[in-house]
């Protein structure tokens, strides 16, 4: 059912839900679907996160020599079309140059990623995040598990409300409050 407030330009558009996403995205009973999903993803983030975070090259003493190789073979798949010119530029300007916080913010992005979705702590916003690496990811024309990952935190920002369910996130956004609500 669509209803029109007002024909005029600026008013609401009320488009009912269909019962399915509804059902998947509002109802705590779907809430077990999204737990699956989000320990499979928090776990793998996790374990890539804590490989680099104890890994000499990311975050040791020789931090940010990963991420100039890793960057170094996005770049030279730039040649052949295989990542984006613009995007190559953002490596080779931004990223290669300021490799070593770069690795840093991708080694603790990771493990940060994981323990929020295991703990079901901000659910939308780890997702939101994780979403955000694995496109980076693939932009850089790394496939492997990026988009599998990428797609189910699709799914998981879609289920914020009901994602963290069995989580941090029943106790936490109550209490936080959310940007359309009054917190009193």
């Amino acid at each position: 059912m669509v209803k029109l407030q007002n024909s005029q330009f600026g008013k609401n558009v009320i488009i009912e839900e269909n019962p399915l996403s509804r059902w998947l995205f509002s109802n705590t009973i779907s809430a077990w679907i999204w737990l699956v999903l989000r320990l499979y993803l928090g776990y793998s983030w996790l374990m890539a996160g804590i490989g680099k975070v104890t890994s000499d090259v990311w975050t040791g003493a020789n931090g940010g020599v990963a991420i100039e190789g890793f960057m170094g073979g996005a770049l030279a798949k730039s040649e052949s079309g295989d990542v984006a010119g613009w995007y190559a530029w953002f490596l080779e300007s931004i990223v290669i140059p300021n490799a070593t916080p770069f690795s840093y913010m991708v080694a603790w992005g990771e493990v940060l990623i994981g323990l929020g979705l295991i703990f079901g702590l901000l659910t939308g916003i780890a997702a939101f995040f994780g979403a955000l690496m694995n496109m980076s990811f693939l932009l850089a024309g790394t496939v492997s598990t990026n988009p599998v990952m990428f797609i189910i935190a699709v799914f998981l920002i879609m289920a914020w409300k009901v994602a963290g369910w069995y989580g941090l996130d029943r106790w936490v956004l109550p209490r936080l409050g959310t940007p359309w609500s009054s917190n009193k």
